[in-house]
């Protein structure tokens, strides 16, 4: 197992380096300067020079990515070119609303999906069956930002029962916070449980059908004592891969979500240094974004040889 994990750590190290140059270089190639959109079309090129050199961009290109690397190991990711604070800050104010969102939608798509893709997989071909199967269906072709405007439109137009957007604070308090966070989680989480539920129904189904699973029955087990004692920790593996997924979708990809909902997450930034061109912003979220899947990948791995020993045995 030591040398399982050292050897995840070390493909986790050089998935950081590679993905820190593909970010630094894409951001470099990215058409105009972000001094002279600061400055405006008609201003003085002596101050759009002095504007560069305060920023660090007449610096070389290689001594440039070695001072932002070394600032990401610190935790200084840089200052912003818009909001004139370190990015750390801006950070941290976002990532208190993204995170939580992101656990949240997390949740609700598991509580969803595990009961849903459990119940169609025991009775398959069932009446239960075909309804989880088609709401899935349903769940899947239809996208997330559409749906999140259903939501306001019935939730917070109509009967008033959550705002259309915005959010509160922490410090307004749990209850506050959370509702208005409930809309956009549930937005995010349907489509998602869909998935799960999906692969759940198929990952048990091809376990139940395995042989181990006979011998379980022929020794008296029932079939719900064999499914809850058995299968379902042996079908857990490509669940796992998901759910490991869909962290990383929730956390980078709820940019449209957090626009929809007016909230200032991590999304949010992105989209509005995107705009204004504060390309320090883009690229230390994206990289922080990026840590983050690399991160959950590695843990989801480290489930897997959790779930099934199996698997260490098979990698030693």
């Amino acid at each position: 197992m030591t040398a399982y994990l050292f050897r995840r750590l070390v493909s986790l190290s050089l998935s950081l380096v590679a993905a820190s140059l593909v970010i630094f270089l894409v951001m470099e190639v990215v058409p105009g300067d972000p001094a002279s959109f600061m400055m405006g079309i008609n201003a003085d090129p002596a101050a759009v020079a002095a504007l560069r050199q305060q920023m660090g961009l007449d610096e070389p290109l290689v001594l440039r990515y070695l001072g932002w690397v070394a600032g990401l190991l610190t935790g200084d990711f840089g200052t912003s070119y818009t909001y004139r604070v370190p990015v750390s800050e801006l950070v941290a104010e976002r990532v208190v609303i993204s995170l939580p969102l992101t656990l949240y939608a997390l949740a609700l798509s598991t509580l969803i999906a595990f009961p849903a893709g459990i119940l169609a997989a025991a009775r398959r071909n069932s009446a239960a069956d075909l309804s989880v199967m088609g709401a899935t269906q349903l769940g899947v072709a239809i996208p997330n930002f559409w749906f999140a405007m259903i939501l306001v439109l019935v939730f917070a137009v109509n009967l008033r029962w959550f705002s259309a957007g915005g959010f509160p604070g922490w410090e307004a308090g749990v209850f506050p916070a959370l509702k208005a966070l409930t809309l956009p989680a549930i937005a995010l989480a349907l489509p998602q449980a869909s998935i799960l539920a999906r692969v759940m129904r198929s990952s048990l189904i091809d376990t139940l059908d395995e042989d181990f699973m006979r011998t379980a029955r022929a020794k008296g087990l029932s079939r719900g004592q064999a499914l809850w004692r058995h299968a379902l920790r042996n079908a857990l593996i490509p669940v796992l891969t998901i759910l490991g997924l869909q962290f990383s979708f929730l956390l980078a990809g709820g940019i449209i979500i957090e626009n929809v909902f007016y909230l200032p997450g991590l999304g949010r930034l992105v989209f509005q240094a995107i705009t204004q061109r504060d390309l320090i912003v883009v690229r230390s979220v994206v990289m922080l974004l990026v840590f983050a899947v690399i991160l959950v990948t590695f843990v989801v791995d480290l489930a897997y040889a959790a779930a099934d020993p199996r698997l260490r045995r098979a990698r030693r």
